[in-house]
This record gives C-alpha cells, sequence and structure tokens, in this order.
C-alpha cells in the first residue's frame, strides 16, 4: 500500500463505504482490485470488511 492511500483512511475500520470515492479507492488499494471489482464484491457479499477480504482471499485489515 502506498503512502497516499494510508493518506485516505476509511471513515470505518469494519465496514467499506462503496458510496464514498476515498473508501472505495483506500480498499480497493488495501485488496489489489479495481473499484469495480470492490463494487461487484459488496454487493455480493455485504460491506463488512472482513466478509469482503474473506472473498476476494485476503485477510482483513
Amino acid at each position: 500500500m502506498s503512502a497516499s492511500q494510508d493518506a485516505l483512511k476509511p471513515r470505518f475500520s469494519q465496514h467499506i463505504d462503496i458510496h464514498c470515492p476515498d473508501d472505495r479507492a483506500y480498499w480497493a488499494g488495501h485488496f489489489g482490485v479495481s473499484g469495480e471489482q470492490l463494487r461487484s464484491a459488496v454487493k455480493l457479499v455485504g460491506s463488512r470488511v472482513s466478509t469482503v477480504a474473506a472473498h476476494l482471499g485476503h485477510q482483513a485489515a
């Protein structure tokens, strides 16, 4: 994760606000996926970070 992504810390640590561009950019970068892939994952499994992480094959933040 780059320093610029660290500056974009998400507003919520346990949920992804897919409607917030900064949160979407942070979590997409964190998981190494595109914003659209992140949006699709949230649509499928919900906004909880741990659930999205498991769906994408990553550990939660």
